[in-house]
């Protein structure tokens, strides 16, 4: 005699059966990650990238190249109000966060600088991007931390940083210190492999247009940071 199933009981049999069939492909695809890096996104695993280290090649020193990038720069601003004058005449452009890049909250300088330190910033990062996006790093965003300084702000920015000059070339419009211990990454963890890299692989672009003779760079260990200045 045949063995009648209520409808009821077929769809509990059913969605059973799909739970157990999704289960088994969520193990499979987790056994293949591991071996294979099928979803990167969410890799542990510590990748040799094979990327050289260039960070301490950027060794410029401003005593050396401050005459020169004065000639590129603005007038130093005041205050406030000489910010936005320059900013009135074209000769400062507003700087914002973008798909390349984030500008962080800035306490001793404002997100303005020259339209050629733009354009060199935009360059660093078109080619950080494409550099970290073949290695499997998509969406990798650097985040840049001072730009240009007032005078009124700068002797308060002395007292708690040593290392700021007096004629610093922040003061001019052409320079910005970028991060190189915070990225943004489409990644669920970054590995410390990943940091290296992402730090190493923003040192060689900018090393490269330093070759080009596009800036002049310094690696501050104090600060975690690469100091660039356009040229």
């Amino acid at each position: 005699m045949p063995i009648k199933i209520s409808r009821q009981r077929l769809r509990r049999v059913l969605k059973i059966m799909a739970v157990l069939l999704t289960l088994l492909i969520i193990v499979s695809i987790i056994r293949k990650e591991r071996k294979g890096d099928l979803f990167p996104y969410f890799s542990t695993r510590c990748l040799d990238y094979r990327q050289k280290a260039f960070s301490r090649k950027l060794n410029d020193r401003v005593v050396d190249y401050l005459p020169s990038s004065l000639l590129k720069g603005i007038k130093v601003c005041a205050d406030e109000k000489d910010l936005k004058q320059r900013v009135s005449t074209g000769k400062l452009v507003r700087i914002r966060s973008g798909s390349r890049y984030n500008i962080e909250k800035m306490s001793f300088s404002h997100p303005y600088a020259t339209k050629q330190t733009k354009a060199l910033l935009d360059e660093i990062a078109r080619r950080f991007s494409e550099k970290t996006s073949d290695k499997g790093l998509q969406k990798a965003k650097f985040n840049v931390t001072s730009m240009t300084r007032l005078s009124e702000t700068l002797k308060s920015l002395r007292r708690s940083n040593t290392n700021a000059s007096a004629n610093s070339p922040h003061l001019y419009g052409n320079a910005f210190d970028i991060s190189y211990k915070r990225f943004d990454v489409r990644k669920f963890k970054l590995t410390n492999c990943d940091d290296m890299f992402l730090k190493e692989a923003l040192a060689e672009v900018i090393w490269q247009l330093r070759v080009e003779k596009r800036c002049w760079a310094t690696y501050e260990r104090g600060q975690s940071c690469f100091h660039v200045v356009a040229r």
